[in-house]
């Protein structure tokens, strides 16, 4: 189960095994075909970074996504019809252990809020939260995610009801929660963690040995969080205080 009391703290917390270790591993195969790449031939490992995508929920991916390990997660956080179910787990950015590294490794947040046109920007009324998918073992040394724990309050802070555009932000997002701890999103294939649309996170160039499967899902919230909200999405944000 996901330590509630650490996610509203933090901004996100881990859960392990959503899934069994060889579904997770099932969906980085089906990966590894998509880019027509081999795990066993690292002569065709030459960009730091390979963006796939699983656009269908087949198989693995499914599974993952309908895991009743991950729902009581999100159940526990957003609340009990508070997310909307999905399929599919989304972009799964592949790093690869290549220099130079891929130059993305900015601290920033995710696009959280469609603004007046449908474009995605961030606000203080989010409507999205963040579930990063391990599907491969990652260690400190295979470009784990860091993220600034606490740093959702320092976001929640600078963040209004407008839509702005994630890159004219990015100055601050670099600077907000400077300060505070960094975690590593490290962890075995099926494990996953829940993250604050707030919480401040990076990339990081890759150290290891074996390329990183990890997926970047967007779950939708059934409505945009704001002041007055008493789940833990609110409360990490101290939104219950508004």
């Amino acid at each position: 189960m996901i330590d509630v009391e650490a996610f509203v703290a933090d901004g996100f917390a881990k859960v392990e095994a959503v899934v069994p270790r060889e579904v997770a591993e099932a969906a980085q195969a089906l990966l590894w075909e998509r880019i027509g790449l081999s795990p066993d031939d690292p002569s065709g490992w030459t960009r730091p970074v390979v963006w796939a995508a699983d656009l269908n929920g087949e198989g693995p991916f499914g599974r993952i996504m309908r895991s009743e390990r991950l729902a009581a997660a999100l159940d526990a956080v957003a609340g009990t019809g508070g997310w909307v179910p999905r399929d599919s787990v989304g972009n799964v950015p592949i790093r690869f252990p290549v220099s130079p590294p891929a130059d993305d490794r900015g601290w920033h947040i995710d696009a959280n809020t469609a603004g007046p046109d449908g474009a995605f920007g961030v606000s203080g009324r989010p409507g999205t939260l963040l579930v990063l998918v391990l599907l491969s073992q990652v260690g400190p040394a295979d470009a784990p995610t860091r993220v600034r724990a606490g740093s959702q309050r320092d976001v929640a802070a600078l963040l209004d009801e407008r839509v702005r555009d994630v890159m004219e932000m990015g100055a601050l997002f670099e600077r907000a929660g400077a300060g505070r701890p960094v975690a590593l999103a490290t962890g075995s294939p099926g494990d996953v963690y829940v993250v604050h649309p707030f919480t401040v996170h990076a990339a990081q160039e890759h150290r290891g040995g074996r390329p990183r499967f990890m997926a970047q899902t967007p779950v939708f919230l059934t409505s945009p969080l704001g002041p007055g909200e008493g789940t833990a999405l609110g409360r990490a944000a101290g939104f219950d205080r508004l």
